[in-house]
C-alpha cells in the first residue's frame, strides 16, 4: 500500500492559476510524497491542462498525485486517487470509479465518528482540522490536536491534519499523532 507515503508534508496547490516553478520547487525542497491538486475553477479544459501538467511533474519527482473532488478528472488522467469531502461524492463511487489501488483520502473535519465510517467504507487516510487559524479557509471549524490524538488510537489508516500548518507548528500536529500535515500557505506564499 501506499501508506508509507502518506507522512511529512502533504502539499495542496494554491486555489489559482498553476505556477509549476513554485510547485516544484516547493516539492524539492520538503521532498513532498504526496500532492494533491484542489483548483476550484469550473472550466473544466484549464482543470485538465493543470492536472496533466500537474501529473507529470509528480511522476518526475515519484510524489503520488491526488485530485481534489473531481472523481472523473482523476480517472480520465489516471491520478493516484481522489480527496473527498463533505459534499462530494460517496467513497463506494470513487472506489468503483477509480478501482482498489486509488487512494480515496476524506476529510473529517473534527468529526471522528465520521473517520470511523470512512475507514470501514474503504478511504485509505483522513484528514482532521482545521488545527490552527487557516488562512485558506478562515471560518472553517477547529479541530483540537486531542481529537488527532484519540483518532489515531482508532484508526488503522493514516491520519493528516490540515489548516493553519506551517514549518514552525508542524510539530505540533506529529507530536498529536498526525501521519502528514497538509500545506498550501506556507508552501505557496507567493507575493501577489
Amino acid at each position: 500500500m501506499h501508506h508509507k507515503k502518506i507522512s511529512g508534508i502533504y502539499a495542496i496547490t494554491p486555489n489559482k492559476n498553476l505556477d509549476l516553478n513554485i510547485v516544484e520547487q516547493a516539492i524539492v525542497t520538503h521532498k513532498i510524497s504526496l500532492l494533491q491538486y484542489r483548483h476550484k475553477t469550473t472550466d473544466a479544459s484549464i482543470k485538465l491542462n493543470e492536472a496533466k501538467q500537474l501529473q507529470q511533474l509528480c511522476l518526475r519527482h515519484n510524489t503520488l498525485f491526488i485530485i481534489n473532488d473531481d472523481i472523473n478528472l482523476a480517472q480520465k488522467i489516471g491520478a493516484d486517487g481522489v480527496h473527498l469531502g463533505k459534499n462530494d461524492a460517496p467513497i463506494l463511487t470513487a472506489r468503483e470509479q477509480l478501482g482498489d489501488k486509488a487512494i480515496i483520502g476524506v476529510s473529517c473535519y473534527n468529526d471522528i465518528k465520521l473517520a470511523k465510517i470512512a475507514q470501514n467504507n474503504g478511504a485509505n487516510y483522513v484528514a482532521f482540522g482545521a488545527l490552527f487559524t487557516s488562512l485558506t479557509k478562515p471560518n472553517a471549524p477547529r479541530c483540537s490536536l486531542d481529537v488527532v490524538t484519540q483518532a489515531k488510537q482508532i484508526l488503522t489508516i493514516p491520519v493528516v491534519g490540515i489548516g493553519g500548518i506551517n514549518l514552525d507548528n508542524q510539530q505540533q500536529a506529529f507530536d498529536a499523532g498526525c501521519d502528514g500535515v497538509a500545506m498550501i500557505n506556507a508552501l505557496f506564499q507567493s507575493t501577489d
